[in-house]
């Protein structure tokens, strides 16, 4: 039995939405943020929620919507420790089955007071083949673009979630915690953006409670709670979750940095303490031995496996990345992370292998931006031999296909506008691989910029492109309809994937239709 979206939406706006004006005892929890389910995989699910004291989360699962058989749950601790956020992983959950969850807090003094329940639901993976249907974008909430409620509010969400996904992928930024939210913003052209605010958000993210500010945030938006409860995620980092452009051991002394008044000098301190914010407040799974990790793995039935790579925790310096050997200052994935990833791809039984990165392959992105110098991503716009990070593309581009690991489908968000391309080794310097296709998408809800320079090392074809005209400038806000996710369906009788990428109207901008290459 299915939750039909007006009950679903009753239930969720009733207990999360308008939770603060209910009344309620003093000494009872309140939930602050919503639910969220996410890191759906064959062996379980990880439910979030947060509240505004120390409490035990109680979370109970069932495959009716009645509740009244139920399926298992879970207790875990709330405190301020994890800034009353908490996560469960829920084990044992039935193969393609739509799971409701709902879940209270028990006052951790008198546990016989409870908070209202917050209901949700996420879809787990077939153990057959059937249609497989998700969304992915990235850059939530960045250039000073917030939650303008004249505006809808971050629109983006509620677009992606009428669309029913599986699933979302968010491909990094997943929070701008270096911009500050004011109460106004001038828009081009004239008018003015009028933002929701919240005070820890009035500067760029330096403590561990303004960093935790910027996921609360996004968190105050409608369309966002909607699609948290009825959407499962999986999610990566960029580099705004601690700053533009960051690499580790970065010193905090560029101009950028000066005009945002930090205070803080050590990187690794910031970085550490971004890193944390992020696993509270979203529902990644926490990697047994390196709690800090963010790249992984997810099984989703047998014609899809997903990983999701960090391009940023493991890099060297932003340089000119033009280094003609491979070694530590050519670091973007890093040694470890690349043979990981390598040992997964072999392993894989899936036919398709999404590659979820957060920044494109032949992009170039200045370091930069003013002068366009320096290497930000992987490419330097030199359409030669690979260089510096580009060489830990080639490898793993070479070893696929020595493997002969098929169907591999790089999606990725981070320029702010959309584009499909296709990589054809006819057309590279650097010809060891076969053909595969990379699809950008976003932004879902910040500044529309673009487009950037092809870099021809692996042949890349441009097969699409969504991004402002000349004449309409830079950082264009979302009201300029200038946003953007896609769309992969995955038909279960041929396992044919179709790609769709849409804008914030949900019009189909263009979509291509892969075919699954078989072994032999």
């Amino acid at each position: 039995m299915r939750l039909t979206r007006r009950k679903f939406l009753q239930a969720t706006s009733a207990s999360v939405v308008f939770a603060p004006y209910l009344s309620r005892a003093a000494d009872r929890p309140l939930i602050t943020h919503g639910v969220q389910s996410g890191d759906v995989s064959p062996d379980g699910a990880v439910i979030w929620s947060r509240c505004d004291r120390p409490s035990v989360m109680q979370v109970e699962w069932s495959t009716v919507e009645s509740f009244k058989e139920i399926g298992g749950g879970a207790r875990i601790a709330a405190g301020a420790g994890s800034d009353f956020t908490a996560k469960a992983l829920i084990p044992n959950l039935p193969a393609d089955q739509q799971i409701f969850y709902r879940l209270r807090f028990l006052n951790e003094a008198e546990p016989n007071i409870a908070s209202e329940f917050v209901t949700g639901l996420l879809r787990t993976p077939p153990a057959r083949r059937r249609n497989i249907r998700f969304v992915w974008s990235g850059d939530t909430a960045g250039q000073g673009w917030g939650i303008d409620l004249e505006r809808g509010g971050m629109r983006g969400y509620e677009i992606m979630r009428r669309n029913r996904p599986d699933f979302f992928i968010h491909s990094g930024d997943t929070v701008y915690a270096d911009n500050a939210i004011l109460s106004e913003q001038k828009m081009p052209g004239g008018g003015t953006w009028k933002n929701v605010v919240l005070e820890e958000k009035l500067k760029a993210a330096e403590t561990l409670a303004e960093f935790r500010a910027a996921f609360k945030y996004n968190l105050m938006d409608r369309n966002v709670l909607a699609f948290n409860a009825e959407v499962s995620g999986y999610y990566q980092w960029d580099d705004h979750e601690v700053t533009d452009n960051w690499w580790p051991g970065q010193p905090l002394d560029l101009p950028d940095h000066r005009a945002k008044k930090y205070t803080e000098t050590n990187m690794r301190a910031l970085s550490e303490r971004a890193n944390r914010a992020f696993h509270e407040f979203l529902p990644i799974r926490s990697i047994a031995g390196d709690s800090a990790r963010i790249y992984r793995k997810i099984s989703y039935g047998p014609s899809l496996d997903l990983f999701f790579l960090d391009m940023r925790s493991y890099r060297a310096a932003n340089n000119d990345n033009r280094q003609p050997v491979y070694g530590p200052d050519a670091q973007c994935l890093g040694p470890q992370q690349i043979e990981w990833l390598k040992r997964e791809l072999k392993a894989s039984k899936a036919t398709w292998k999404i590659i979820a990165a957060d920044q494109p392959i032949a992009l170039y992105v200045a370091d930069d931006w003013r002068k366009q110098s320096g290497s930000e991503a992987i490419a330097q716009n030199d359409h030669g031999a690979p260089l510096g990070r580009e060489l830990e593309i080639a490898d793993i581009l070479a070893f696929m296909k020595r493997e002969k690991i098929f169907n591999a489908v790089w999606l990725t968000a981070d320029v702010h506008y959309t584009a499909a391309h296709f990589y054809n080794p006819d057309k590279a310097a650097f010809q060891d691989f076969e053909p595969f296709w990379e699809f950008v998408s976003g932004p879902i809800h910040a500044g529309t910029f673009g487009p950037n320079p092809l870099d021809g090392t692996f042949g890349p074809e441009l097969k699409f492109i969504k991004a402002p005209a000349k004449e309409q400038g830079v950082n264009l806000p979302p009201s300029a309809g200038l946003q953007f996710f896609g769309l992969v369906e995955i038909d279960g009788r041929n396992e044919a994937m179709t790609v769709t990428l849409k804008d914030v109207n949900d019009a189909a901008l263009w979509s291509v239709v892969l075919e699954p290459r078989r072994p032999g």
